[in-house]
């Protein structure tokens, strides 16, 4: 059975203290929950979780969606988005199975990342191995004001923004997210196409802005 790759780079920096952090583990949990209730996503869906902060870790290897538990995580320090995609980059090369010879691979990686201030570190070193990656499909989501929408421009150029980082703003930026998975692993399932463009996935949702 191929594969579909989904890793949530998570925003755990000081700033997401409170109800941003909360609401962050909510929407995971949510999302979880309905894609379970999805016989496509529940067959070739397989979620990984890496946070940020100081440092970048997975938290969650890449699991099939029966099996993923959530960790429990918390908020402090800085933002080093730069680890993170250092941290995805090396969770492709060994998790994902690639298409050669005498096998097809899984699906190309969908990448979500959330982040709602400034990277603290050398990002574009990060950037640099991420880009060496096949993925399918990134999508960056500024949450609130503090974001920078110009890095994360550069790293993809699906951008989503948010007015706040407020749960009910988060929350809707992880439903969206989870009818993107459904949609991605009905396509992949039907047609054996992988999405490309934003255009593919479900319209965003009243909060959540375009950044074009």
């Amino acid at each position: 059975m191929r594969k579909l790759p989904v890793y949530l780079l998570l925003d755990t920096s000081g700033s997401m203290s409170g109800e941003p952090i909360e609401a962050v583990k909510n929407g995971v949990q949510v999302m979880i929950s309905s894609l379970r209730q999805n016989p496509q996503a529940i067959e070739t869906a397989y979620i990984s979780v890496i946070t940020f902060d100081s440092v970048a870790k997975q938290v969650v290897p890449l699991t099939d969606l029966a099996s993923f538990q959530m960790v429990d995580i918390k908020a402090s320090g800085t933002t080093a988005l730069g680890a993170a995609l250092n941290t995805v980059s090396q969770c492709i090369d060994t998790e994902v199975t690639k298409t050669t010879m005498d096998q097809r691979g899984d699906w190309k990686p969908l990448v979500f990342i959330m982040t709602d201030g400034i990277p603290t570190d050398s990002w574009q070193t990060g950037l640099t191995e991420f880009k060496k990656r096949k993925v399918a499909f990134t999508v960056a989501c500024a949450a609130g004001h503090g974001a920078d929408t110009g890095v994360l421009k550069q790293i993809t150029e699906n951008v989503v923004s948010l007015d706040t980082a407020g749960s009910q703003s988060i929350a809707k930026f992880f439903t969206w997210v989870t009818a993107s998975i459904g949609v991605t692993s009905t396509k992949v399932e039907d047609s054996g196409k992988e999405v490309v463009g934003l255009n593919e996935l479900p319209p965003p949702p009243a909060e959540l802005n375009i950044v074009v």
